[in-house]
């Protein structure tokens, strides 16, 4: 374990080369973090109506999540309890039950074991059906996302979610429709490690303008500035990075939600005339926040932008692969038009063949597996950009970076992922609470810019 440690130097802010290669690491990584946390597993929206199913992943688990008679969501492992076969091999559809193909074992919505071919004669009455039914998992609903959990002693979602809720309420609510997600996923297999996308996401503005400088010349609008990293943008002005209590993460690039997208018409005017109420319900600062572009990442490995309205789910395939599931997410009450242009501006931007998806994949490719070699992997990498320049708000929970360009949010996301990886269980998670965000040390750092400015 005190390898494990050694991993990640809250201290000096860079973590080792081997998280991103080592098998070891990346076993210890799905007993400890994936079958620990609430994994995403699917939008109310995918599943309207009783009967409704998709099948999914929670890290390398294979997955039903079913819309039960009741108007609540199941989930269950998609795996028989006979001899293991895979239960379900369909994405999706409506089913009363389902059948195992290898000996016909039959499921309920529910996971329930209800049927079992030749049970009188092969059996002789001694098969207790009701201790053979899918295992389950916990699943709870946050605005309209539904989430799994393996562990029965996590924390419920909300308080996993913690304070991050007080971001998320900004657009998961926003002007009260919320949102929903266009399906069924883009599918697509990228040769990287699982976390390698998931901290560009959680708050990478440092590469936007160098990665995407081509693109971003030929888009334009508000964003086109940052092409090449120039030098003369005021980017302390420019947005905010933040980090909060259980990894969870994003930057903020204010005034510039719709910027990656040719055709806005729809989603600008949607924000015009919503955004005034989102201002009455949560704040001038919150409203600021919902007319920004977001990059954003909840631990472990669900991302999305909120403007450009990719939302993705990083599924690890070992710790060099990883299987991308992309949807867009459009407010619910847009009109059918709207929601079209947004999801077909999302998918040229950030669909599997998008222009600047095929950017970052190469990147984070790349970032793996310069690591197979011996030499490379003993070293370190770097995460200190903007320590020091952060520290508790006056408004916004959680760690605020002065800047959308920094690294507070890969802080934030190593920190807690190397408290996962140490604590035995939640309870030792738990004890953390009051002292989580003690490296970050500037604790006047808001206080003293706000006094200095005046």
């Amino acid at each position: 374990m005190s390898e494990i440690l050694n991993l990640v130097d809250n201290v000096e802010s860079n973590q080792s080369r081997e998280i991103f290669w080592d098998k070891d690491v990346y076993n210890l990584e799905l007993e400890r973090i994936f079958a620990r946390s609430w994994l995403f597993l699917g939008h109310e929206s995918l599943l309207p109506k009783p009967g409704d199913f998709i099948t999914t992943y929670m890290a390398e688990d294979k997955v039903i999540l079913s819309h039960q008679q009741d108007g609540s969501f199941r989930a269950f492992i998609n795996s028989c309890t006979h001899r293991g076969n895979q239960i379900c091999h369909a994405d999706s559809g409506n089913a009363k039950a389902f059948v195992c193909n290898y000996h016909g074992w039959v499921y309920g919505q529910d996971g329930s074991l209800v049927d079992v071919p030749l049970e009188t004669r092969c059996y002789h009455g001694q098969l207790d059906k009701a201790k053979l039914g899918a295992k389950h998992v916990r699943v709870e609903t946050y605005k309209g996302f539904i989430f799994g959990c393996g562990d029965a002693d996590a924390p419920s979602l909300e308080e996993f979610l913690g304070e991050f809720r007080w971001y998320l309420d900004t657009i998961w609510e926003g002007a009260g429709g919320g949102l929903e997600l266009l399906g069924p996923p883009m599918k697509s297999l990228l040769a990287c490690n699982w976390k390698v996308p998931t901290e560009n996401f959680v708050g990478d503005g440092y590469h936007v303008g160098w990665t995407h400088a081509g693109a971003l010349a030929q888009i334009g609008g508000e964003l086109a500035g940052l092409s090449g990293n120039r030098a003369d943008l005021p980017f302390e002005s420019l947005g905010y990075q933040f980090t909060t209590r259980h990894g969870h993460g994003f930057g903020v690039i204010n005034n510039a939600a719709p910027a990656i997208h040719v055709k806005r018409d729809g989603w600008a005017k949607y924000l015009a005339d919503t955004r005034a109420e989102v201002g009455r319900k949560f704040g001038p600062e919150r409203e600021e926040l919902y007319v920004g572009h977001w990059n954003c990442s909840i631990f472990p490995s669900c991302s999305f932008l909120y403007g450009t309205n990719t939302f993705k789910v990083w599924h690890p395939r070992g710790p060099h692969e990883i299987e991308v599931w992309t949807y867009t997410m459009v407010p619910r009450d847009a009109d059918a038009e709207t929601k079209s242009m947004i999801q077909r501006e999302a998918t040229r931007s950030f669909g599997t063949a998008g222009t600047l998806e095929s950017d970052d994949g190469e990147n984070m490719s790349s970032s793996t597996f310069v690591n197979r070699g011996t030499i490379t992997r003993d070293g370190r990498i770097n995460s200190s950009m903007g320590a020091g320049f952060e520290g508790p708000h006056p408004v916004f929970p959680g760690i605020v970076g002065s800047s959308f360009i920094g690294e507070t949010s890969h802080r934030g996301f190593y920190r807690f992922w190397k408290e996962m990886l140490d604590a035995p269980d939640w309870k030792a998670v738990k004890a953390n609470d009051d002292t989580w965000d003690s490296m970050f040390t500037n604790r006047n750092y808001w206080t003293d810019k706000v006094d200095a400015a005046e």
